[in-house]
């Protein structure tokens, strides 16, 4: 039991989230240096740097220089098991971010110091709200001209409704950028612009020491000594218990692109940061440290190794210990399983692992077994809840430009929305296909792929709907009604379930006065 005690105490399981090009993938990137996950770090947008960052490891992350998939890492660093999730911050994959977020125990923000707090960001704060995860936030890009870190302050305060404390605290900024005060542990680093290494520190005793005043000079050791002073006299002393309230944000100052206050970040997270927590579920609350196995699918990744077009299911591990080739029960289906070759990830990379404990995130190969959001347990019916699925708000019909690959289309449209992206929607008077998204980037993205990694062209059509919604009743002759007088407008899902598509808000609102005995849901999930 204390082995299981002990691997708990030391997993740190996060995600970093925020708006896109604040700098998430490059601080993901300088955490997996320090951890000695990698040798040199890669960006994500440089001439001069051949390396891609290791999180954007998809062909149309590299070209685009944005991330569009959650992609998970593990790593050992001082002693703790540290496992990140890379989200993407374009809008149009939130969803993927939202199941991200359901998956951890807490969350790093990254803000960008010239633009502060942008809309992505705040909606993201209110789903971590929600949960009362604990967050840390990380300004970033401090080597560029922005706003005067005191603002900043204030404003993360009125825009993300939480109470903030500084433990780091910048030397200037821009290009006059010297350094970072550490609050936190009282030493000072000295800034010099590196992109692939790391810099060196200087441990002081106190703020008054001599030190600060050769290594910035006068006149910035006297600013920061006054910035020092105020912040003791604004902001109450950081108390660990808050922060895991959900209650304070610790707020650290650097450049992740120059790898400078990373250091400070990852030193004082590990200390700070929760180890995995108890889980609800729709039974009862699961606390980690049960000997019993149990774990949740919060995403499927269709395709990772193009050579075997395999779909890998994210499993998060709650409670117990999950072991190989040990028998889990498929609580939906109620089917024994068994996997052979569960992996962990470095990205695109994977090992094999042999077992793993609360707070891992462990892929399993998926045969189309899994949905998101099955449960595996050892044997008892546990149901997790907080799942979120979304109601698509853009559609468009998808066309096979290529009759002799109309195979690998199928097989790649149905993989792709396995990963709970997109959804598709068979019309019922004509027979043709629609794909519903959130968001316009993902027809591009859906686009992409199926070229590149199923080799299937197809093309888009426009199509007028306002929303597709989900229909049930339990008269089945109100039910029958209904699909004749809408027939033009009726189809199915994947699962065979009837979906009503409404061409504006004026007929959705007429179908419903005119058809009381039908219940309309706007998401799959009912």
């Amino acid at each position: 039991m204390s082995q299981l005690t002990d691997e708990i105490s030391r997993r740190r399981t996060f995600a970093i989230i925020s708006h896109p090009d604040a700098g998430k993938t490059t601080l993901t990137e300088k955490l997996l240096l320090f951890g000695g996950a990698i040798h040199i770090a890669g960006a994500v947008k440089s001439n001069k740097i051949k390396k891609t960052a290791t999180s954007d490891w998809m062909e149309i992350e590299k070209q685009r220089g944005i991330s569009v998939a959650t992609s998970v890492m593990g790593f050992e660093y001082d002693g703790y098991k540290i496992n990140i999730l890379d989200t993407p911050g374009h809008q149009d994959f939130a969803e993927d971010t939202y199941r991200t977020l359901t998956a951890v125990d807490s969350v790093i923000i990254v803000v960008d110091v010239a633009k502060g707090v942008e809309q992505q960001t705040r909606k993201l704060m209110e789903v971590c709200r929600m949960r009362n995860t604990p967050v840390i936030i990380f300004v970033n890009k401090l080597d560029r001209e922005g706003r005067d870190p005191f603002d900043i302050l204030d404003e993360l305060e009125q825009e993300l409704h939480i109470s903030v404390r500084p433990l780091s605290w910048p030397i200037n900024i821009g290009a006059k950028f010297k350094g970072v005060y550490n609050i936190h542990e009282h030493s000072l680093d000295l800034f010099t612009p590196d992109k692939q290494k790391v810099t060196e520190r200087v441990e002081i005793e106190s703020i008054d020491d001599p030190r600060i005043d050769e290594s910035v000079g006068e006149t910035d050791a006297a600013k920061l000594r006054e910035d020092l002073e105020l912040i003791e006299g604004v902001y109450p002393a950081f108390e660990t218990e808050e922060y895991l309230a959900g209650k304070v944000a610790p707020v650290f100052f650097g450049s992740a692109l120059n790898t400078f206050g990373v250091k400070e970040l990852l030193d004082c997270f590990v200390k700070i940061a929760p180890s995995p927590r108890p889980v609800e579920a729709v039974e009862r609350k699961i606390s980690p440290e049960e000997e019993t196995f149990s774990g949740f699918v919060f995403k499927i990744h269709a395709n990772m190794d193009p050579n075997h077009r395999s779909c890998i299911a994210f499993v998060k591990i709650c409670s117990g210990k999950f072991e190989r080739n040990a028998p889990y029960r498929h609580v939906r289906s109620g089917k024994t399983l068994k996997f052979a070759a569960p992996t962990a990830f470095m990205a695109q990379k994977k090992s094999i692992v042999d077992e793993a404990f609360p707070g891992d995130i462990v892929g399993i190969p998926d045969t189309g077994n899994f949905k998101i959001g099955d449960t595996l347990t050892t044997s008892e019916e546990l149901h997790f809840k907080g799942l979120p699925s979304f109601s698509p708000e853009m559609f468009k019909y998808i066309e096979n430009t290529d009759p002799m690959k109309s195979k690998q289309l199928d097989k790649g449209i149905q993989q792709l929305m396995d990963e709970g992206v997109a959804q598709l929607f068979t019309n019922q008077f004509n027979g043709r296909k629609i794909i519903g998204t959130v968001g316009q980037l993902q027809f591009e993205v859906i686009q992409y792929r199926l070229l590149h990694e199923y080799g299937a062209q197809c093309r888009w059509e426009p199509i007028s709907l306002y929303k597709a919604c989900w229909i049930t009743s339990d008269d089945q002759e109100a039910l029958e009604a209904f699909k004749r007088r809408k027939h033009q407008f009726m189809a199915t899902d994947r699962e065979g379930r009837d979906v009503f598509l409404a061409d504006s808000s004026y007929v959705l609102q007429m179908a419903q006065s005119d058809f009381p005995k039908i219940r309309f849901y706007f998401s799959s999930e009912f």
